[in-house]
């Protein structure tokens, strides 16, 4: 008892410890009761219960199952147990869990039935997890029971059944199905559509559907399936599942009785869109052969659903069709539906494609069937695969692979029709037609079913010839047994139709085959064409167009070219043009190179008039077919109708070269006939003429070929009649002999204007014969007879044919045309104007025809127009006036009328006169209208009193009248040559243009023409004119003789010939001139100019004080002259007599003219130069560019001032050259010299800048003035420049060995300069020579050197330039050889010699004081520089001066610097240095300066003071090596001052500009102290 009462005690303590979550002390109770009780089931559960909660399921396991042991009816542990499993993660918990489940179900069953039902839920949940199907079928069967026990409603057993259902539905999927699982599932169905209400409802539909699915999984229960597919059509008749369900069955199983049929056909009634339907049917088709049904029905089930086995049918199908491609599409979809488990249909299906592939023959297709053929298990064992595999070889074109496998068949199968039907085509691939035959016949004895055998035989008996063709027995045979056997086969049926076409001539059946061949092979475009082309040829358009339309229909793009052509052609026949272009364009998608179907696009284009797309289509063909003439022909047609002739003459000539094809010959003339006119109205007569001769010859050669055609000969008359537009003496033209009516066995023959227009006029009687009936060639035939009128001179020597015969037979023709076409207003314009011509002057007859021509055509501008000049001719003002004004209303833009109202303001003396004939030139050129222009033109020019009017500022500069005049003027005088007057005027207006060879030849030609004509007066202006335009162009000797040829009455005469005396050098004959025009002067003006001219000719003479006393005599004058003020300033400047030139130049300013601005500025210049004030040149160009900165004159001189005058200004110098260069080209080419001279001053190389220095500037110099020595010069002078650029830095000088090339350039250019300029070209030749020495020296060239002086001195010996070059080249081999030592004194007295013997050559004196200096000289080195200063001084040299100075000054500053005693030289660098900054600023002065200080004093202040002066200046002049020399001396006084904060700027400013010289002479200085 003692015992029992312990383990109570404990156990509740182990409840309460556990309650209080105190585990580990539960566990302790527990073990205390097991030592008194072992198998107590409550201590074994609470330690099962307190080890899970501790996290010890192991032990928690092992406790619940030793509880469960000792009472295993009991719940407790069990419930333990499932809640230890459900917690724990462990996979072996997982497995019990389902068992403990089950335990719990039995035990609550009879105790708690929720709790029941809570744990079947789980332990479902737990079976469908796992897909143990059976137990869970099983665990709710049990679940149902106990419900049912409950005697539950029926709703919720319904739900429960369907729960069931719903459960068990995913075991239909397993691969093992469970017959028991399955009967589960089929009785929870039944049970669950038994328990359902309303029937029929749509809960009891969907159940009943999912019925009919699940049994449609089971194939043992087919009976049953049919049943409720049955039960639930009738209860739901509406329904296609339950039919498609049995569709499905019946075509797995491969049933199609009459039951299967009736499902097909009742499921398409309910769905017509079912694939399963059409699926059904078309597999039943194809069973009883319907082809055609079995393709349709199953191509729309396949779209509907995709299914291997429907692939495969259709696949079939198409076989027996023939559509080979169609198959092998449809297999290779089969294959790719098809199941990796299903081997037997994937063989089947390869097979089939196999089959297809080779009997589609396409070779691109062979190796997809070879491919195939590899992929068929064993296929090499199967001879009829190997016979397909053969026929792929020949496919491929491998014939000797094909015989092989015959072969090989044949010899293991000799029997076998494919073998035999394999060696025959490779026969026949072979060209063996009789052995092909011989296979094909045993072919078809082994297979007499086979139709492809019999139409083999049939196509290669119609292939052997016409003789097989014939023979019915043969070809026409066996084709009809093949399209009985096969009646499929669509190639059979298209050899019969060429049969009944070609031998039988039965249009009928031959219609009746192709269109037998085409349905059944709607890809044979050859019999659907022959289709069409039979049925159109029959006119049965209705069938063809029925055809093509069927089959435009169904084609895709890039399809079916033949219907879109036949029938885009059919467009084109009936004029439907648009729908001709887009069938053609569709029919080249499918093939772009067919050239004839291009051709055809381009007619419809053309049809259509779309000419560039025309142009296009027919350039594209050609382009495919280059022999084809009718595509170039139609691009010249066509740019002929554009206007654009000279490139259709191109395409027309490409024709004629190849043959004599008409309609180009006539093509060709037509262009060359309108680009003749087109010249014409240019007044490019030359021109046109040569292209109306070269329009003769083609048309005579078409006319050749085709005399018959009246449209060649009126052509031909139209080229003729053309000629007499143009100028009779440019009208010669070569026709052809017989044309031209001589000897037919010469070439051509030239005929003149008047003979050219009779042979047009035969040509017009020639179309007339041929066409008599056209009125427009009797019209053609009456304007030649009015142009053979209007000539100036009889026809021919034998035809003294008069104007007014000719006249009356014009008028005659057109009255004939008038009276076939009284509707045609140009006939009645043209009778109009040859009743009004001389000889007839029917005015009446004309204005009836005028008015009669404007009532025909109301807008008639041309009748108008001439209605005008009818009335203006008959003085009729008023009335011209109107018809005039009207006709500007009808067409603003047509000549004639505008000439007419100028002509009528001219009459009445109207402003607008000059406008209206101005407004005539730019409409075209018309001649009456030019004449009238350049009239008004040459008379405003010629009244100097109007120059500045409104009027003329309009008239003339505006309208650039001069210029326009002359074009206008030009033309005028090509047309028409015996007009002295319009010569006399085109001659005025280009000397205004400064057309000096122009007006020469225009003013000679009027002087020919006048004194033919005896016009005194007329022929002396003429020869006062020609004498200005002789002088003009410096033809002096001949102005002389026709001045002289003058009455010499006129002023301008005699100054004109006092001029020309003067430059012919016959000064005394021009002083007596100008005495005679001086005293034939009129006005104060005139004798001013004429005294001026005369003081030139006697300073010329050397009188010069006379020459002073005539100039003063002009500037006494009332009206002084600007001339004579600037000869009188120039006089005194070139006479050193500076008060004459300032006191010229003083009054020249008062007169304050702007038109000698450049004059006076230059004079200005020059007296300042003369006076020494160099600096000033400067500033005075400056002022003047300033004033006027649009004048590049002055931009050019101040560019030209600079480097000779101011150097340091080079950089400006060079930018106002540029400026020049783009303000005037005429300046610019000049201005560009000195730019390029202002670069090389400032020492402007590629080094520094690669796009503006000297070189670029001076190559652009020769471009633009090639033929100046000047120029050449400078490029010298620049690569120079750039080699010792390269010397300097250490590079290899690129343009070597160019000095003696461009030296010879300089001389052959120096030979052509004008006489005033030669002895400034032959200063510029000295010193290229100098150049060219000084370059070969600098690139060590020695010897060339050398032998360049010595080949000088050999032409002009003695010539001291030459010899003082001679003498440095020797001077330098000698110290070169020496290696620099002594010269000897003879050698030094030799150069002294030299260097006297030219005495102004500056670079000489100091080339020999360097020499002194180099040899220890300094004193004769002083001397020399000295010479140099003294010449410098003279020659007024202000540069030269400096160089002089600052050369003496480094040469006494090197003395000073070693340390020499005594002051002498100091002194001597002070004086120059001084004498330096006394000519201007000179920073290389300051250097010397501030050299010597710090020599004589380094550390004074005033040393610090001149160098930070020079570091430290802000001005941009002082060049960069004077500022880093003094940076350097400044450095070494800062650091032996020990000024660090001085040092520290110094070092900084070095560091900004990168001066890195200093900084490492900072460092050495550093690292020595």
């Amino acid at each position: 008892m003692m015992s029992n009462k312990e383990v109570k005690t404990a156990l509740k303590s182990a409840r309460e410890a556990i309650k209080n979550k105190e585990f580990k002390e539960a566990l302790k109770h527990c073990k205390a009761v097991l030592k008194l009780e072992k198998n107590n089931y409550n201590a074994w559960v609470f330690i099962g219960l307190a080890a899970s909660e501790l996290e010890q399921p192991d032990q928690a396991q092992t406790a619940y199952k030793k509880a469960v042991e000792l009472e295993p009816e009991q719940l407790l542990a069990w419930q333990g147990l499932a809640n230890l499993y459900e917690k724990t993660d462990q996979w072996d918990f997982k497995v019990e869990l389902p068992n403990v489940y089950q335990k719990l179900v039995e035990l609550y069953a009879s105790s708690d039935k929720n709790k029941c039902y809570e744990v079947i839920k789980k332990l479902s949940d737990i079976y469908q997890s796992d897909k143990e199907y059976s137990k869970l079928a099983k665990v709710w069967q049990q679940h149902i029971q106990l419900k049912e026990e409950e005697a539950v409603d029926k709703k919720e057993l319904l739900q429960l059944w369907q729960q069931m259902t719903h459960l068990l539905s995913d075991c239909l999927n397993e691969e093992e199905q469970d017959n028991e699982t399955q009967n589960y599932l089929i009785t929870a169905f039944e049970k669950a559509l038994v328990l359902m209400d309303p029937v029929p409802g749509e809960e009891h539909r969907k159940a009943s559907a999912d019925y009919v699915k699940c049994l449609s999984k089971l194939p043992q229960e087919e009976a049953k399936m049919k049943e409720a597919c049955e039960s639930m059509l009738s209860l739901y008749p509406t329904q296609s599942y339950p039919l498609e369900i049995l569709c499905s069955h019946y075509l797995k199983a491969g049933i199609h009785n009459e039951d299967a049929v009736n499902c097909f056909s009742r499921l398409l009634n309910l769905a017509p869109n079912s694939g399963l339907g059409h699926l059904g049917l078309g597999t039943k088709a194809l069973q009883e052969g319907r082809y055609k049904d079995a393709i349709k029905d199953l191509a729309q089930g396949l779209k509907k659903m995709s299914s291997s086995t429907g692939w495969y049918s259709l696949a079939q199908a198409q076989l027996k069709m023939h559509r080979y491609s169609d198959t092998a599409a449809s297999c290779s979809q089969g294959l790719t539906m098809c199941v990796s488990g299903d081997m037997e249909l994937r063989v089947r299906l390869l097979k089939l494609r196999l089959e297809a592939l080779v009997r589609s023959g396409v070779e691109k297709a062979a190796d997809q069937a070879l491919e195939t053929f590899s992929q068929i298990p064993n296929a090499g064992k199967d001879p009829v695969l190997v016979a397909l595999k053969g026929r792929a070889y020949l496919n491929k074109g491998q014939v000797d692979q094909a015989l092989k496998v015959s072969s090989e068949l044949v010899t293991s199968n000799p029997n076998m029709a494919q073998g035999l039907a394999l060696r025959g085509l490779a026969h026949l691939a072979e060209g063996q037609q009789q052995q092909a035959e011989q296979c094909f016949l045993k072919a078809a004895d082994q297979s007499p079913d086979c139709g492809e055998y019999y139409f083999l035989l049939g196509r290669l008996y119609w292939d052997m010839g016409e003789e097989t063709r014939k023979d019915r027995g043969k070809a026409h045979t066996h084709l009809l047994k093949a399209a009985k056997l096969d009646p499929q086969l669509g190639c059979v049926f298209r050899y019969l139709g060429h049969y009944y076409r070609e031998v039988g001539n039965d249009h009928g059946r031959a219609r009746g085959c192709y269109k037998k061949a085409f349905d059944l092979d709607n890809d044979d475009a050859e019999s659907g064409a022959a289709s069409v082309d039979l049925s159109m040829a029959h006119e049965d358009m209705e069938t063809a167009l029925t055809l093509l339309q069927s089959v435009i229909e169904k084609a895709t793009p890039g399809s079916a070219k033949w219907a879109w052509m036949r029938r885009g052609l059919y467009y084109l026949k009936v004029g439907q043009h648009q729908q001709a272009i887009a069938d053609l364009q569709a029919a080249l998608r499918a093939d772009p190179e067919d050239w004839v179907c291009w051709e055809c696009l381009g007619e419809a284009y053309l049809n259509r008039r779309s000419f560039t797309a025309a142009l296009k289509a027919f350039g594209k063909a050609h382009q495919l077919q280059p022999s084809s003439i009718y595509s170039v022909y139609q691009t010249a047609a066509i740019k002929q109708t554009l206007g654009k002739f000279k490139e259709a003459v191109a395409e027309y000539l490409e024709i004629t070269a190849q043959q004599d094809y008409v309609p180009a010959l006539k093509g060709l003339g037509e262009c060359q006939l309108a680009l003749a006119k087109s010249l014409m109205e240019d007044c490019r007569d030359g021109g046109a003429i040569d292209l109306i001769q070269q329009a003769i010859q083609n048309l005579f050669r078409a006319v050749e070929l085709r005399p018959d055609l009246s449209c060649l000969w009126k052509l031909l008359g139209d080229a003729c009649t053309a000629v007499s537009t143009v100028s009779p003496i440019r009208a010669q033209v070569q026709v052809p002999a017989p044309l031209a009516g001589v000897d037919p066995h010469t070439e051509s023959h030239k005929l003149n204007q008047a003979q050219t227009l009779k042979v047009g006029e035969r040509c017009y009687a020639r179309a007339l014969k041929l066409m008599p009936e056209v009125p427009s060639l009797w019209y053609d035939l009456g304007l030649n007879y009015y142009h053979q009128a209007s000539r100036p001179c009889p026809t021919t020597e034998g035809d003294q044919t008069s104007p007014s015969l000719l006249l009356e037979k014009a008028q005659q023709c057109l009255k004939k045309a008038i009276m076939m076409d009284s509707e045609n207003h140009s006939y009645w314009n043209s009778l109009g104007v040859i009743s009004m011509s001389k000889g007839l002057e029917n005015f009446a007859l004309a204005q009836h025809c005028f008015i009669k021509s404007i009532q025909v055509e109301s807008s008639n501008v041309v009748a108008w127009t001439n209605l005008g000049s009818l009335y203006l001719k008959k003085d009729n003002i008023e009335l011209a006036h109107k018809a005039f004004k009207i006709a500007q209303s009808l067409e603003p833009l047509y000549v004639n009328c505008w000439i007419g109202q100028a002509l009528i303001a001219e009459k009445v003396g109207s402003y607008d006169t000059m406008d209206l004939f101005r407004h005539t030139t730019e409409l075209s050129t018309h001649m009456e209208g030019v004449k009238g222009y350049a009239y008004w033109v040459c008379s405003t020019l010629l009244d100097k009193s109007n120059r500045d009017s409104e009027l003329y500022r309009y008239n003339i500069v505006q309208m650039n009248a001069i210029s326009a005049a002359q074009v206008a003027l030009s033309k005028y005088t090509e047309r028409i040559q015996f007009d002295p007057d319009a010569f006399i005027m085109l001659g005025y207006l280009n000397e205004h243009l400064q057309l000096k060879r122009q007006a020469l030849q225009s003013y000679q030609r009027a002087v020919e023409l006048l004194q033919s004509m005896s016009s005194t007066e007329g022929l002396a202006f003429a020869l006062g004119s020609y004498g200005r335009a002789l002088c003009t162009s410096g033809q002096w000797e001949e102005a002389v003789h026709v001045y002289n040829s003058t009455p010499l009455q006129e002023l301008s005469d005699l100054s004109g010939l006092a001029l020309a005396y003067c430059k012919a050098g016959l000064i005394p004959e021009s002083i007596n001139a100008y005495e005679r025009a001086l005293a034939m002067a009129a006005s104060e003006k005139e004798k001013a100019y004429i005294l001026t001219a005369l003081a030139l000719l006697q300073h010329r003479q050397g009188n010069l004080d006379l020459a002073k006393t005539l100039l003063f005599k002009c500037s006494m004058i009332k009206e002084p002259i600007l001339e004579s003020l600037l000869c009188l300033c120039a006089l005194g400047l070139v006479h050193s007599d500076t008060t004459l030139a300032t006191a010229a130049l003083t009054e020249l300013l008062k007169q304050g003219s702007g038109s000698v601005i450049e004059q006076r500025c230059l004079l200005t210049c020059t007296l300042l130069a003369l006076q020494g004030n160099y600096s000033a040149v400067q500033r005075e160009a400056s002022r003047a560019v300033h004033s006027n900165p649009g004048n590049a004159s002055l931009w050019a001189l101040l560019s030209r001032l600079v480097p000779q005058y101011y150097p340091k200004k080079a950089n400006g110098g060079a930018m106002a050259g540029h400026v020049a260069c783009l303000s005037s080209m005429t300046q610019g080419k000049r201005a560009l010299l000195y730019s390029g001279v202002n670069q090389l001053a400032s020492g402007r190389h590629s080094g520094e800048d690669n796009h503006r220095n000297a070189l670029k500037t001076m190559q652009r110099a020769v471009l633009l003035c090639p033929d100046d020595p000047a120029t050449w010069a400078g490029l010298m002078a620049a690569c120079h420049t750039e080699n010792t650029s390269c010397y300097l830095t250490g590079s290899a000088p690129c343009r070597q060995g160019l000095e003696q090339t461009l030296m010879s350039v300089v001389s052959k250019k120096v030979r052509t300069v004008e006489d005033i300029e030669r002895p400034l070209a032959q200063s510029l030749e000295g010193w290229v020579l100098q150049q060219a020495v000084a370059g070969l020296m600098l690139g060590g060239q020695l010897e060339q050197a050398e032998a360049l002086c010595s080949q000088v001195l050999n032409v002009s010996p003695e010539h001291p330039a030459v010899m003082l070059s001679l003498r440095q080249v020797q001077c330098q081999r000698l110290l070169v050889a020496s290696g620099g030592s002594v010269l000897p004194d003879s050698v030094l007295e030799q150069l002294s010699n030299t260097v006297v013997m030219n005495p102004t050559n500056l670079g000489a004196w100091h080339w020999l004081a360097e020499v002194y200096r180099s040899q220890g000289l300094l004193v004769q080195a002083v001397m020399a520089y000295r010479q140099s200063l003294q010449i410098a001084s003279q020659l007024g040299l202000h540069s030269s001066q400096v160089a002089s100075l600052l050369q003496l000054a480094l040469l006494a500053l090197e003395p000073c610097m070693a340390g020499v005693p005594g002051n002498d030289w100091k002194d001597l660098v002070l004086e120059a240095t001084t004498e330096v900054l006394k000519l201007g600023s000179s920073p290389m002065a300051l250097l010397f300066q501030a050299l010597l200080q710090y020599v004589n004093k380094m550390g004074a202040r005033d040393t610090r003071r001149l160098l930070e002066k020079l570091v430290y200046v802000p001005s941009q002049d002082f060049p960069v090596t004077v500022v880093q020399v003094a940076s350097w001396y400044l450095l070494r006084h800062l650091h032996a001052k020990n000024d660090q904060e001085l040092m520290n700027v110094l070092l900084e400013r070095a560091k900004m500009y990168g001066d890195q010289r200093l900084l490492e002479f900072h460092a050495l200085l550093v690292s020595s102290s």
